[in-house]
């Protein structure tokens, strides 16, 4: 299994409707390749966790790379997992807009939710980090 980390830069600020596009057309290309993840988003900031076969991986990542919506893509880490971090999300997602966009399928609120996961995962530590600088409502 590989797993792929990347932040990036929207190009605009995303108000509620386009972030529930983008999070609509990220779940259905990523059901079509197995792939599952979780896309965090804060002020213009993105950072996304895509978790699958490697070739699979790519080729999200690289249409991902030619979406005109952001800009500055820095991929900061991959590597090979035993298994999935994130194996029932085709694509997680969480906003500081959580009030507004609560009731989409696979919104994450630490108030209703918490993680059950490896801590010392490389994925994990760098999302916290994303999560705590921005204070998101997710917890670990």
């Amino acid at each position: 299994m590989e797993y792929l980390v990347y932040v990036s830069t929207a190009k605009k600020t995303m108000e509620d409707a386009d972030l529930l596009e983008l999070l609509t057309q990220s779940r259905e290309r990523n059901l079509q390749h197995n792939i599952t993840g979780i896309l965090l988003y804060s002020e213009g900031t993105f950072m996304q966790v895509l978790e699958g076969e490697k070739d699979d991986v790519y080729k999200i990542y690289a249409s991902i790379e030619r979406d005109l919506r952001h800009r500055n893509i820095i991929k900061l880490v991959t590597g090979l997992a035993d298994k999935r971090v994130f194996p029932n999300w085709s694509m997680a997602f969480s906003s500081v807009n959580a009030e507004t966009l609560e009731m989409i399928e696979g919104y994450f609120n630490s108030a209703k939710n918490s993680f059950e996961l490896d801590k010392k995962h490389a994925t994990v530590i760098m999302l916290k980090t994303f999560i705590d600088a921005n204070k998101l409502s997710i917890s670990f």
